[in-house]
């Protein structure tokens, strides 16, 4: 009976949030747009290094603590500039020749690539203000 009552309730709240002003229950953001997992090299040459505009390449594992808090707080920053900049995923474990490829020895790595080329490189954990910087000095704002 409290679970329905609180149920209830719930439905009863105006609706809130990014969604609610557009009238629909889903939809896709520019987040899940300019970010995805790389399946094999030829998806890496052809998305990541034949790409026209920037490309954030955030090498993982599943089993790495600090990527699990770096990978969705990278997401989201480059979700906010609205298709500006690409973010791929890469995960080691599936992904080895690319680890190798591109000199990875621990996660994360993190690469910013335009025209193909690194053009600059972290690894390890950074805060927002970090990772905001780090995809102005790429997309050059």
């Amino acid at each position: 009976m409290a679970q329905r009552l609180a149920l209830q309730r719930l439905l009863s709240l105006p609706a809130r949030g990014p969604l609610a002003s557009h009238g629909r229950a889903f939809g896709t953001s520019a987040g899940r747009r300019s970010t995805f997992n790389v399946q094999d090299g030829s998806d890496f040459q052809d998305r990541v290094v034949n790409s026209p505009k920037p490309v954030v390449v955030d090498f993982h594992a599943q089993w790495c603590g600090p990527c699990k808090i770096l990978g969705p707080r990278l997401e989201k920053l480059v979700s906010k500039l609205e298709g500006k900049v690409l973010m791929a995923k890469v995960d080691i474990d599936d992904h080895t020749d690319l680890a190798i490829e591109y000199e990875v020895s621990a996660v994360p790595t993190v690469l910013a690539m335009k025209n193909g080329d690194i053009v600059d490189k972290f690894v390890g954990i950074k805060d927002e203000d970090q990772l905001e910087a780090f995809l102005k000095k790429l997309i050059g704002a």
